[in-house]
């Protein structure tokens, strides 16, 4: 335990030892593993930090909760343990919890600790400091959302939002802690017992045997069948088994961008690079761990093209199945027992029709073709084909190494072109494709994998993290930032129509210098301005382990409008007059 008071019992006149609601919730944390917290430090919350950094606990002070909020949010991802954020109350709560709901849609198990004004306070509305019903507002936003109001119920409280994160779908948890609570006193030997170990957090849930069958005998009738496989494939670290499935079948796969690695992308059945053809000509789709939302055009629409298709979804949700199109054969359960399922009742699989698999190698290759001479161009200023040629070929040589990515192109670029070969090695913007996750991104996977992290960044994506560049140097983390810095959002060459001297409001300033920040506080900082000189900065900053900036130049010019998502953006119907 951490260390408790000594103070005299009054009744019997004996000396009892005695603990507090800060040791109880540092102890609860460390009896169920949770041994990492990010967050920011503030009232009524500093002394917390501290003590937990003494009792053991890492704690990784950000200079934002939103940051934090990420950092733990892909540390839930990375580890399937709930990632822990610690915020002051009000601004510090809202803040991390953007993070919290992110966390929740992409299905990532998180807690979000805040401290909060008293209640009788709150429900008065008697203007505390920092003031805020913070408990009803996150409840709409996370899967589910506790306040512990004494010291007897952290235990309970902290172990139903560890059960909460992480069984069924995963998801965020707020758990609303008053100031009070901190220093309520309780007898020690009563409070160890009040503490609870959670046990079989996130049980399996095996599929029903019928639903085992039916999807197996709808995926032997294809002619044109496709698995593709999503991060919640990734998140459940059943690795051996999806290979061993995919494989056995023979059918092309697809990955989704952060199961990317589950198997190599270099694959002979990976369709990555066909994805437009095996989405559209396809009849049967087997979905592990993905969902039919926007980044699958809701299963519908032209990118599917006119083919009858019929769709197996294993998801341990059941309220997912038929969330879009109809689900011909839905298998509930958790990813590993689903996946271990199928396995046992394959049998003696037949192999897809050959013309079929035959037609996606070649559309495959084809593909490839057309791309590897854009990879190789060694433009000055550069494009965002050659810097990415480059990362592609320094990914290859590391494939232990973590890539963050976000961005417009950026993202949409590095997406298809840097291949992955390991699993989870590839961590993005996830489902609502935001921006500003890099850096927190960043920091979790390097604390909580001990691996080198390359993180390739916009320059409007990095402005929504960038200050944690301090918090990189501070931990000093193996994180290489690749910055690409074509000066603007998409593009730097738009231009204000109005005639005044603002500029468009998607450009910043010209010839800005990146790695001139993380200077100021220790790191290294290169400005790269041709492909070779990229290769050698980014070389040069894996082998060291330092904490490096790269401001990529690109061509202003290149770019393009919201990257490949530029349908999403409505135009207006209105001439200029």
């Amino acid at each position: 335990m951490a260390e408790a008071a000594v103070k005299t019992n009054p009744v019997a006149g004996e000396e009892r030892e005695q603990t507090d609601g800060f040791n109880l919730i540092i102890d609860a944390l460390k009896l169920n593993g949770l041994n990492t917290i990010y967050g920011v430090p503030g009232i009524p919350i500093t002394d917390f930090g501290r003590m937990a950094q003494a009792a053991g606990i890492r704690v990784l002070s950000f200079r934002h909760e939103q940051n934090a909020g990420y950092a733990a949010s892909i540390a839930g991802f990375l580890t399937k343990k709930p990632g822990v954020c610690l915020t002051v109350s009000a601004p510090g709560f809202l803040n991390g919890l953007t993070a919290l709901a992110h966390a929740t849609t992409n299905c990532f198990p998180m807690i979000l600790i805040s401290g909060s004004s008293e209640r009788e306070i709150v429900d008065l509305q008697q203007g505390d400091y920092e003031e805020m019903d913070q408990l009803a507002i996150a409840k709409p936003l996370c899967k589910a959302a506790f306040r512990v109001l004494h010291a007897a119920d952290i235990g309970i409280g902290l172990a139903r939002a560890i059960r909460a994160a992480v069984s069924g779908r995963p998801g965020g948890v707020y758990l609303d802690l008053p100031a009070k609570l901190f220093g309520q006193v309780m007898d020690a030997e009563a409070g160890k017992k009040s503490l609870v170990k959670v046990i079989d957090a996130a049980p399996a849930q095996l599929p029903a045997p019928d639903s085992i069958k039916r999807a197996l005998d709808v995926l032997k009738s294809a002619k044109k069948p496709l698995i593709i496989l999503g991060k919640g494939a990734a998140y459940a670290q059943t690795d051996d088994a999806i290979r061993t499935f995919v494989e056995k079948s023979g059918i092309p796969f697809l990955p989704m961008s952060m199961a990317k690695g589950l198997l190599p992308d270099t694959h002979p059945q990976c369709a990555g690079a066909a994805r437009s053809t095996v989405l559209k000509d396809s009849d049967v789709v087997m979905l592990i761990g993905a969902r039919l939302n926007w980044l699958l055009s809701h299963g519908k629409g032209k990118s599917w093209g006119d083919a009858p298709k019929k769709f197996i979804q294993i998801d341990i949700e059941p309220k997912e199945m038929d969330s879009n199109v109809e689900i011909v054969a839905p298998v509930v359960g958790d990813i590993g027992s689903c996946v271990n399922a199928l396995l046992a009742g394959m049998g003696t699989w037949p192999a897809p029709p050959a013309d079929w698999v035959s037609a996606v190698k070649t559309k495959r290759d084809d593909n490839v073709a057309k791309m590897a001479p854009r990879l190789m161009n060694n433009n000055v200023p550069m494009d965002y084909h050659g810097a990415l040629g480059v990362l592609r070929t320094i990914v290859k040589e590391r494939p232990d190494a973590i890539l963050v990515n976000e961005g417009a192109n950026t993202l949409d670029l590095a997406r298809g072109i840097i291949d992955i070969y390991q699993p989870r090695k590839r961590i993005d913007v996830g489902t609502w494709g935001i921006m500003g996750i890099g850096m927190g991104y960043a920091i979790a996977a390097a604390v909580e994998t001990g691996k080198p992290v390359l993180c390739v960044e916009g320059d409007s994506a990095f402005g929504f993290s960038g200050m944690e560049v301090e918090t990189i140097c501070r931990y000093n983390l193996p994180v290489c930032i690749v910055i690409f810095n074509n000066d603007g959002i998409y593009r730097g060459t738009d231009v204000n129509a109005s005639g005044t001297d603002d500029p468009a409001p998607t450009v910043f300033v010209k010839g800005a210098r990146y790695d001139k920040m993380i200077e100021a506080f220790g790191g290294i900082g290169v400005n790269a301005t041709s492909p070779d000189e990229l290769k050698r900065a980014v070389n040069a900053a894996m082998d060291s382990g330092k904490p490096t900036l790269i401001n990529a130049v690109l061509d202003p010019a290149a770019g393009s409008e919201s990257g490949r998502i530029g349908n999403l953006n409505p135009q207006s119907k209105l001439k200029k007059k």
